[in-house]
């Protein structure tokens, strides 16, 4: 199992799109990195300048939109996660 450190978020990458909203199929290179996922782990949270911990804004289970080009890409038994920070994350999908 994997647990993320401080204000990072561990997030199972979304399958990418094998065709566009139009129908048209594309070539793997053409496919754009998926900016969507579940949020897998979440860590304890940043601490304040005066050593408190911060709330993080996510929890497990949450779907969330996060930034293009954020975050690192892991794959750990298997499957493809994405560590990325907590102010990384732009939405939660309800």
């Amino acid at each position: 199992m994997l647990k993320p450190l401080g204000d990072r978020v561990i997030v199972k990458v979304e399958a990418e799109r094998e065709e566009t909203v139009g129908g048209i199929v594309l070539a793997s290179n053409a496919k754009e990195k998926p900016q969507t996922g579940k949020v897998s782990a979440v860590g304890e949270g940043a601490l304040s300048p005066e050593g408190k911990r911060l709330p993080m804004s996510v929890a497990v289970g949450d779907e969330i939109m996060y930034d293009k080009y954020a975050g690192s890409e892991v794959k750990y038994e298997g499957e493809k996660y994405l560590i990325l920070h907590d102010k990384d994350i732009m939405a939660i999908v309800k």
